[in-house]
């Protein structure tokens, strides 16, 4: 892990879990499904690698996941999983942990059907490490799935943008967002569409919301992307075979954004 400033995380996934409420986490769900499959989570034992608001834990546990468990490096998105799972789910099949994907080890707490990482593995100072120790959790016959940000020509920018912004002052930080909702929304006004109804529709993302993305884009340092060659040339080489993604074209001017891939581990 890199010894340089992070963006805390967790104080923006615990501001967002006032928001979660049934209609986010159908939205939730049906993402999960759309990358997954309907039945890929049922009797299943998923690991959530770096679980921020508990979301896709809950989401995996309400499709049919036989066990869950869901670490996080921050100590209050712990908390907020906590949180969120004893509040929507009445179920003991679940584990929380304090811990960093480089802690874990299949020798001693066993492979998972499926481990799944949405937005995290890019931000831990040492992405292809975290993409091997991820997939080094996976059971023969299991399933890997990444969401990553795809890399674009402005990679290098955003990442001095980060940096600079995790150290900046609150009052800083405040105008940088606003700053840039206010350029995203001329940047959509060219494009014919309107940012008021980017943001009202923004909750089909995921369940997620469009206030809460933008700090998380902005500060989320360290940052590193892949494009989809290079995941590929990490990943196969273990013994996976890419069976779905969904990649975009971006120009990276507002955000690269994340790339999804499912994983197959050969049997």
């Amino acid at each position: 892990m890199t010894s340089e400033a992070r963006f805390k995380f967790g104080e923006n996934w615990l501001d967002f879990s006032a928001l979660i409420d049934e209609p986010r986490i159908r939205e939730s769900e049906a993402k999960l499904i759309s990358l997954m499959g309907a039945d890929a989570l049922k009797g299943k034992t998923f690991l959530d690698i770096g679980s921020g608001s508990g979301l896709h834990s809950l989401s995996a546990l309400r499709l049919g996941a036989e066990r869950a468990l869901a670490i996080d490096l921050d100590p209050q998105s712990i908390a907020t999983t906590t949180q969120v799972l004893s509040k929507f789910w009445s179920g003991t099949n679940y584990q929380i942990e304090e811990r960093s994907v480089f802690d874990l080890d299949p020798a001693k707490e066993g492979a998972f059907d499926v481990v799944y990482s949405w937005g995290v593995l890019h931000h831990t100072g040492d992405m292809n490490r975290a993409i091997r120790n991820a997939a080094a959790m996976v059971k023969p016959g299991g399933l890997l799935a990444l969401a990553l940000y795809g890399k674009t020509p402005y990679c290098g920018l955003w990442t001095r943008i980060k940096r600079w912004y995790v150290q900046a002052s609150p009052q800083q930080k405040e105008r940088a967002e606003k700053l840039y909702i206010r350029l995203f929304g001329f940047y959509m006004l060219l494009r014919g569409k309107r940012l008021s109804t980017h943001i009202a529709n923004y909750e089909k993302k995921r369940g997620m919301n469009f206030y809460h993305d933008v700090r998380d884009w902005i500060g989320g340092y360290p940052y590193e992307s892949v494009s989809p060659a290079e995941l590929k040339a990490i990943v196969e080489p273990l013994g996976f075979t890419l069976v779905r993604s969904n990649v975009r074209r971006r120009s990276g001017l507002f955000g690269s954004g994340n790339d999804e891939y499912v994983f197959a581990k050969q049997a």
